[in-house]
């Protein structure tokens, strides 16, 4: 198949192709070369960019590492896979991983973008005791939560700025030695330059504007858009007046929150009473 026979609105195989094409293409290299750096041949990689062929997941990983995608590839691969991902959800994060700024407010879980290997195997752990979620589907959000990860590093990174409940940090999770280093991992998050931390603390009551997560994204045409989820599926909201009022809500957020040294003051304080 030649470059220009793929189309990626024939399958979700084939938008993967394009995209690994795109994404390899951007980074000057050719087949071969990308080949070399996955452990696999260019012959192979020549399959996945026409979809002929797809990769294991742990290339997929790897790709998206090499070439600083920021989890797109693994994303668009479990969307293919399609078994564990909320409906909603992979729109979602394909805008997340070119945003130029990211403004969550999260409640009773540390964000996923902030979450450590260990914290997010109890969480999901928890949700396949439950009865959730099965093994595998557990399997493929870890994935697909810790791929995401990555645009906290990327270059140029991402603004990132999180309000977390206090709830979040309170909920012991897989018990302290979960905990401790999950506390302290935001701390160290918290010293980065594009990375803004406040707890909202119990206190805040009813002045909170906010009572379920929520997600805005600037793009990089300086466009914005939501994403909040139910109980069945996630949603992107598009309309600008929902946004603006949002956008506006999250502000008033931000003043009524503790500072972002007050804020690492209480998670550290946390992380002090766990460890003792």
């Amino acid at each position: 198949m030649n470059k220009k026979d793929l189309d990626p609105t024939i399958s979700p195989a084939h938008a993967f192709g394009v995209q690994f094409r795109r994404s390899r293409e951007t980074k000057g290299l050719t087949q071969a070369q990308l080949g070399d750096l996955l452990g696999v041949t260019g012959t192979y990689v020549g399959c996945f960019e026409r979809a002929s062929r797809m990769p294991h997941i742990d290339t997929v990983n790897r790709a998206d590492e090499v070439l600083e995608t920021g989890g797109t590839l693994a994303l668009m691969y479990w969307n293919i896979r399609h078994t564990a991902l909320r409906e909603g959800f992979p729109e979602f994060v394909e805008h997340e991983a070119t945003a130029i700024e990211l403004r969550l407010f999260e409640t009773g879980i540390i964000p996923g973008l902030l979450q450590t290997p260990e914290y997010v195997q109890a969480e999901l752990a928890r949700a396949v005791s439950c009865g959730n979620v099965s093994t595998e589907q557990a399997a493929e959000r870890a994935s697909v939560r810790l791929a995401r990860q990555s645009l906290i590093t990327r270059q140029p990174a991402p603004v990132l700025h999180v309000v977390m409940d206090e709830s979040a940090i309170r909920w012991q999770l897989g018990g302290p030695e979960v905990m401790v280093p999950q506390l302290r991992y935001i701390e160290e998050l918290a010293e980065l330059p594009r990375v803004i931390i406040q707890v909202a603390p119990f206190t805040l009551g009813a002045c909170r504007p906010f009572h379920s997560c929520l997600t805005l994204l600037t793009l990089p045409d300086h466009t914005r858009v939501g994403y909040v989820e139910s109980m069945k599926r996630g949603y992107v909201e598009r309309d600008l007046s929902t946004v603006q009022e949002w956008s506006r809500d999250y502000d008033r957020l931000q003043v009524d929150a503790p500072s972002v040294a007050d804020s690492v003051a209480m998670i550290r304080t946390v992380r002090e009473e766990l460890e003792r």
